[in-house]
C-alpha cells in the first residue's frame, strides 16, 4: 500500500491540463480562466460624481458661499459647457464631472432658491469624486488560472470583454459496476440495491467543473465491462466504482489489464478507500474507486476532485485542510490514515460514533472529514485536529 500523498502524486502524473476554448461571457461563470485577460477600457473613463449634489471648484468652498447653477449633468448625459467662478452645475451620481470642477457638494449641504445655491456652514471636506481609472485602467489584467465567480464575470463585463478564454471541461466517464445495482426508480430484486455512488460522484464532478457522463451499469462479466469501457473510451478521465478489490466477482482490474491498462498503483493506506486503483487505459487516465458508498465519495473528495482541478489548470495540490478543536474525545488510530465523518458544533468538531463505509445517512449528516494520521494517539476534548470541510 502507498500513502494518500503518494497516491495523489501518481494521479497528478497521469493527467495534464485541458486545452483552452473561448466561451461567451454569459457562460463563463464557474469556468476556469485559462489565459490572462486585459481590460480594453478604463473604469470609470472620466472623473465622475459619487453623490447627488452640485459640482464646483474646491477653492471656492467656504461657509455661506453662493453659486449660480448654470447647467445639469446626469449619468450618460454630461455638461459640455464651461463653469466660471461663482458658478456650479447640478450633478447626479455617476455623471462626468464638468471641466474646471473638482468638488461635489452634496445636496443636503446646500440651500437652493431658484438658480442660486448657498452652502451650509458645515460642508464636509470629502470631494465626492470618483477619479478616472479608480477601479481599473486600460491594460489592467485578470490573471489566470482562476475559477470565475459572479464578481469576476461582472468585472470582465466592465472591462468590455464579451468572450473569455477558459479551460475546456474534462469529460469524465463514471462506470458503476455490479450485478447488485439497479437505477433509481427501478424495482430491485430481493438481492439488489439502488445505485447511488454514480449520482453522488457526478454531483461532485459537476461542482468541480467537469462534465460527468454516467455510463450504463456494468454487470459482473468481462463482456459487460468491456462494452462499457468501449463507451467510455472517448472521455478525458474514466472513473470506475466497485469491482476494484480482489474477490471472485471483482473484475475491473483484470478486464482493464486485458484491455491494456498500465497500472500506476493499487491500494492506499487509508480508511475508508483502501482498494483504490489508478493507471492509464489506452492513453486515458483511469481511477478505480471502491464500491462502498462512503468510500467512493470520500475518495472522490480526496482524489478525484483534486485531479479534475489539476486538469482545469488550477494546480496539482491536495484539498486544503483546516484545523479546529475537538468537541469529543477520540481513541487511538490504527496504521491507516482515517477520514472520519464528523459534524461541526459550537464547541468544535465531533466525529460520529458510526464510521462504517456503507452508511450514506451518516455521510449526509456530516459537514467535515476529520483527518487522523496513521497511529495518531488518543485525542482529548479541546485538542486541535485537522479536517476537510464538506
Amino acid at each position: 500500500m502507498i500513502s494518500v500523498a503518494e497516491a495523489l502524486e501518481h494521479l497528478f502524473a497521469l493527467v495534464q491540463p485541458m486545452e483552452t476554448e473561448t466561451v461567451p461571457l454569459r457562460n463563463a461563470a464557474g469556468r476556469v480562466l485559462a489565459q490572462d485577460v486585459a481590460a480594453t477600457r478604463t473604469q470609470p473613463p472620466f472623473d465622475a460624481s459619487s453623490m447627488d449634489g452640485y459640482a464646483l471648484r474646491r477653492t471656492e468652498v467656504e461657509p455661506d458661499a453662493m453659486f449660480k447653477v448654470v447647467g445639469e449633468a446626469a449619468a450618460g448625459h454630461g455638461f459640455s459647457g464651461s463653469v466660471g467662478p461663482g458658478q456650479c452645475v447640478r450633478i447626479f451620481t455617476g455623471a462626468p464631472m464638468p471641466s474646471d470642477t473638482d468638488f461635489v457638494v452634496i445636496q443636503e449641504d446646500v440651500t437652493r432658491r431658484g438658480d442660486l445655491i448657498t452652502l451650509n456652514r458645515d460642508v464636509e471636506s470629502k470631494d465626492n469624486v470618483r477619479p478616472a481609472g479608480g477601479d481599473f485602467k486600460l491594460g489592467d489584467v485578470i490573471s489566470s488560472p482562476k475559477r470565475l465567480g459572479p464578481s469576476d464575470v461582472a468585472l470582465l463585463a466592465a472591462m468590455n470583454c464579451p468572450e473569455v478564454p477558459v479551460a475546456r471541461r474534462p469529460r469524465v466517464a463514471i462506470m458503476a459496476t455490479g450485478d447488485e445495482l439497479v437505477m433509481p426508480g427501478e424495482t430491485p430484486s430481493p438481492d439488489q440495491i439502488i445505485a447511488s455512488n454514480s449520482f453522488g460522484l457526478a454531483a461532485q464532478l459537476e461542482a468541480a467543473g467537469a462534465l460527468p457522463r454516467m455510463m450504463p451499469i456494468a454487470k459482473d462479466t468481462p463482456e459487460a465491462l468491456k462494452a462499457v469501457f468501449e463507451l467510455a473510451a472517448a472521455s478525458d478521465l474514466i472513473v470506475t466504482i466497485g469491482g476494484a478489490s480482489v474477490g471472485d466477482h471483482d473484475l475491473v482490474a483484470p478486464v482493464a489489464a486485458e484491455l491494456g491498462m498500465e497500472q500506476s498503483f493499487y491500494k492506499v493506506a487509508m480508511r475508508p478507500g483502501k482498494p483504490l486503483m489508478a493507471g492509464r487505459l489506452r492513453g486515458v487516465p483511469m481511477i478505480g474507486l471502491p464500491g462502498n458508498p462512503v468510500s467512493a465519495l470520500v475518495c472522490g473528495t480526496i482524489f478525484v476532485v483534486p485531479v479534475v482541478s489539476a486538469m482545469l489548470g488550477l494546480g496539482a495540490r491536495p484539498v486544503s485542510q483546516r484545523t479546529t478543536p475537538l468537541a469529543a474525545p477520540l481513541s487511538k488510530n490504527g496504521p491507516r490514515e482515517h477520514y472520519m465523518r464528523a459534524e461541526m458544533t459550537t464547541n468544535g468538531l465531533r466525529a460520529f460514533d458510526r464510521q462504517d463505509s456503507s452508511l450514506l445517512g451518516v455521510l449526509a449528516q456530516a459537514d467535515a472529514l476529520l483527518v487522523r494520521p496513521p497511529h495518531d494517539p488518543e485525542r482529548n476534548i479541546g485538542e486541535v485536529v485537522s479536517y476537510l470541510p464538506l
